[in-house]
């Protein structure tokens, strides 16, 4: 089923959970875990992220078909314009849409490992609505792309930023989902911004639970997340104690998405590094406290920054 669908049709909000191919058999155990574990929470849809230069693209369209397969749940297929020729795009499209697969979410993509410059492969793609454009021109699947509540990092302003993702809105992305970030603020001031520019689909927030603080710092230096100085102080007081950090990180995050819920947002999407254990409490809080019953209509454009 096309997630623009589900969105309109689910009552209440959406709950999404990203995977990204294992490299390792430990990998693959954590991924099968995951999926049992959070299977059972009856998310909305599942996405499989895409490595570049072939590291794991043959492995994303082997996932989304087996999760959509074999455990019932509707998957996304990630898909970037890194190291690949337009043809050799569309040779991965013709597999999902032949897999039965409803759905891309397309990207420009990150420079490959050990490359700090984005550069377009001759013959390929070289911004992300360009690639949204191609699937919404010659497949009959459900396009969704990617935003940057802080800005994207290589934008020079964030009118710049809005210009663009108008650009990917226009060019056949049915849904947006954000980088990760954790001051709701930042969210809700941008999707006002976003609105104003005239971008009218359903915006996801993106969510990550703090379980390892070197590992966030990591990966928020290379998105451009910011981490606000009173979390930062927390986590850093706990980097000793991954029980700790794994309960403050879960308490951070399940009041983070009840203020999102609770204030208008449209789901949550989970970025769980295949592993269940943060998501799932997480989730199951918020199933239990309900806090979008009594915010504004369900549905996707319902975000409000009172």
């Amino acid at each position: 089923m096309r997630i623009d669908e589900i969105i309109e049709t689910t009552d209440g909000p959406v709950f999404s959970f990203e995977f990204f191919p294992p490299k390792t058999p430990e990998g693959e155990e954590n991924l099968r875990t995951a999926l049992e574990t959070l299977r059972d929470l009856e998310p909305s849809f599942v996405s499989v992220t895409y490595g570049a230069l072939g590291t794991t693209r043959e492995r994303t369209v082997e996932i989304v078909t087996s999760i959509k397969r074999d455990y019932g749940v509707e998957a996304m297929a990630h898909l970037t314009c890194v190291g690949a020729t337009r043809e050799e795009v569309r040779g991965v499209l013709d597999e999902v849409a032949a897999a039965g697969i409803d759905n891309v979410l397309a990207l420009r993509g990150d420079p490959p490992q050990g490359e700090t410059e984005w550069r377009k492969t001759d013959g390929g793609l070289e911004f992300s609505a360009e690639l949204a454009a191609l699937v919404d021109e010659h497949y009959d699947l459900c396009v969704g792309a990617a935003c940057f509540p802080e800005v994207h990092p290589e934008a020079p302003s964030l009118e710049h930023d809005l210009r663009y993702l108008r650009e990917k809105v226009d060019s056949g992305a049915r849904f947006l989902i954000t980088q990760l970030f954790f001051d709701n603020s930042h969210y809700f001031d941008w999707v006002a911004e976003a609105r104003a520019a005239g971008v009218e689909v359903p915006i996801i927030p993106g969510i990550i639970p703090v379980t390892n603080f070197q590992q966030l710092k990591r990966i928020t230096s290379l998105c451009g997340a910011s981490i606000p100085p009173a979390l930062h102080d927390e986590l850093e007081a706990r980097e000793d104690s991954p029980e700790a950090m794994l309960e403050f990180g879960v308490a951070y995050a399940t009041l983070q998405c009840a203020d999102l819920l609770r204030r208008g947002a449209p789901g949550i999407h989970f970025y769980t590094l295949n592993r269940s254990p943060a998501t799932r409490a997480i989730l199951s809080a918020l199933k239990v406290l309900r806090p979008w019953a009594g915010a504004a209509e369900p549905g996707g454009l319902r975000e409000t920054a009172s």
